[in-house]
């Protein structure tokens, strides 16, 4: 892996008014990896995103991608670097191959063959003759992530890709994503949800209302979570809730009956012992996976910790 950081950001800090967009944070992308920045809306990630692009500028803090910054060499930053913050935008008259080939003359032309091979990298080889008008919000977005690629990046930059995706079109985006990670791109994604990007990165940062509350790998992160959390209903809640207490579970009442926290053999004992004591089950279900407990754990201000046992402290990042 190379020496060289993709991105190196350290201490950055950006304050609209009395807002602090972003609060003095610290973030590395080593070469070859799929990165996450996760947060809630308003947490900060699109306006690091913007800082990478050079949209905006930090009030203080450095920046460099693949060892450049925007102080030394201006907009060759860029070189090597695509990708798109929101939703990417066309012309909806035109088709998604004409689309690709305004974008590539403005970008200093390609040959036809590279439009083919994008074309066929986000599975949009069959459409691409018709009119972006008629596209799915999901085939823009891959048409962005091929417009994206035709720099032939080193790092990809996604901001939300598979926001506004139904469950399909979600799949298709993490799948590409995976695509591209093995082919060795650099991808720095930015998300709101995090089973969206537990599955495809390997490391994340988590943001809280312009501050780090979590720097570290997900299976790092994945060993602090807590336990899966299970959604049971039964004919008397009050007992069912005596029960999972006398086992030491954590349980919480909810308008859908119990909330029950453990592991799953402690689970099942319990369920055994509802049914033992005479009480009908009406439900069982699987409520938020353990990452995304931790996840609202960290950003939600009700539950909100300064730092987990293990993690990178929140202000200093990874940066050495």
């Amino acid at each position: 892996m190379s020496e060289v950081l993709a991105v190196d950001a350290a201490d950055l800090t950006k304050i609209y008014g009395n807002v602090t967009a972003l609060g003095g944070i610290s973030v590395q992308v080593a070469e070859g990896e799929v990165y996450g920045i996760l947060g809630p809306n308003g947490a900060g990630k699109t306006t690091f995103l913007r800082m990478l692009f050079g949209l905006i500028r930090p009030d203080s803090g450095t920046l460099q991608v693949f060892g450049r910054s925007w102080e030394s060499h201006g907009i060759g930053v860029l070189e090597g670097v695509a990708g798109f913050i929101e939703s990417p935008k066309f012309y909806p008259g035109l088709t998604g191959r004409k689309n690709l080939e305004l974008l590539a003359g403005l970008d200093g032309g390609t040959t036809p063959t590279r439009i083919d091979e994008v074309l066929d990298t986000v599975d949009l080889t069959e459409r691409q003759r018709r009119k972006v008008g008629g596209y799915s919000f999901g085939m823009r977005q891959r048409l962005g992530v091929a417009a994206s690629l035709l720099r032939d990046p080193r790092l990809l930059v996604l901001d939300e890709p598979a926001n506004g995706l139904d469950p399909a079109g979600i799949r298709d985006m993490r799948a590409l994503v995976k695509r591209l990670a093995a082919s060795g791109l650099t991808v720095l994604l930015s998300s709101h949800d995090m089973g969206e990007v537990e599955h495809i990165c390997d490391d994340v940062t988590i943001m809280r209302t312009g501050s780090v509350v979590y720097h570290g790998s997900i299976a790092a992160l994945r060993e602090q979570a807590p336990a899966q959390a299970h959604r049971i209903a039964t004919t008397d809640d009050d007992a069912a809730e005596k029960l999972a207490r006398a086992r030491d579970l954590d349980v919480t009442r909810t308008e859908e009956g119990l909330a029950v926290r453990g592991t799953q053999d402690r689970i099942d004992s319990l369920v055994a012992d509802i049914v033992g004591a005479g009480i009908a089950m009406r439900g069982l279900s699987l409520d938020e996976t353990p990452l995304e407990a931790l996840f609202f754990m960290l950003t939600e201000p009700a539950t909100h910790t300064a730092a987990l046992d293990g993690a990178t402290p929140a202000t200093s990042g990874a940066h050495q």
